[in-house]
């Protein structure tokens, strides 16, 4: 079994889950995490929790996926300075991390924000820059002239 990251707020929905089925289904450390909400109670597979998506989407008139939920992490990790890459990669499980670089891959909306964000930039006032000075500490120079000793 692969371990996961969580953000804090998933546990404190899987906890109000976990109050809302205690003492309806199994809570053993071997047994299922989630459960079907429906009677007869019973482990929540793939295809349930896409049935639940199905259902979901008929009433919305929307077309989402569980896969759809898996790509927005991934993107969302991916476009985080802070994440590298490579943890993106071990979250997902890919091989490859030219797999995992599709997720780093702009989009439309992306660029035209980054574009205008930088024509933003390029109209502020920019304080002055101090000319940079090629010079030497003080201290440096009294130790190499022999004025002071290390």
């Amino acid at each position: 079994m692969q371990q996961l990251p969580a953000s804090p707020d998933a546990f404190v929905w899987l906890r109000l889950y976990q109050q809302h089925v205690h003492g309806l289904v199994p809570a053993g450390a071997d047994d299922p995490l989630w459960w079907t909400l429906r009677r007869p109670f019973r482990p929540l597979t793939y295809h349930a929790a896409r049935a639940m998506f199905v259902r979901a989407n008929a009433l919305l008139g929307s077309n989402w996926s569980l896969h759809d939920l898996r790509h927005t992490a991934a993107y969302r990790l991916a476009r985080d300075p802070d994440t590298p890459i490579t943890d993106v990669q071990w979250v997902l499980g890919h091989a490859s991390l030219t797999t995992t670089q599709i997720y780093t891959t702009p989009t439309p909306a992306d660029v035209i924000d980054a574009v205008l964000a930088h024509h933003r930039r390029r109209s502020e006032p920019q304080p002055q820059r101090q000319p940079e000075t090629l010079g030497y500490r003080p201290e440096s120079l009294d130790v190499l002239f022999g004025r002071s000793k290390p």
